[in-house]
């Protein structure tokens, strides 16, 4: 059952009419449920696009995604890392929150390192460089 919109020139406002089928649709003349008014003309409605897991990662790592990031600027870095949360629908934790938030007040990633070892991983182990 297709829902069409309408802006009805009598009370001017936007309406949504369902139809039983899309011949009625095409050939039924719409009348506003609002005021009566027969003069009628049909909008283009919003649609909405479900997407899926992966297509928003997908979405996330084209470069379009990532035009107004700025890899030396930590307040860029921030709105990225809240922008990827919010797409994943997933709460980052409270170590995550907190290296986003410093990362707002203008810290670099490498001064939250220094105070945040836990979240960089134990890398050094197996390091041959003795760095």
């Amino acid at each position: 059952m297709p829902i069409y919109e309408y802006r009805c020139h009598s009370c001017r406002r936007r309406v949504s009419i369902l139809w039983r089928t899309f011949a009625e649709a095409t050939d039924g003349q719409p009348a506003c449920p609002r005021c009566g008014g027969q003069e009628l003309t049909r909008l283009i409605s919003k649609v909405s696009v479900l997407k899926s897991e992966e297509s928003r990662l997908d979405d996330l790592s084209a470069p379009s995604g990532l035009g107004d990031l700025d890899e030396n600027d930590p307040k860029s870095i921030a709105r990225w890392m809240r922008k990827m949360s919010r797409e994943m629908g997933e709460d980052m934790g409270d170590d995550l929150d907190e290296v986003v938030d410093r990362l707002e007040a203008g810290e670099s990633p490498e001064e939250i390192e220094k105070t945040m070892p836990e979240l960089a991983g134990d890398d050094t182990a197996g390091d041959d460089t003795g760095e």
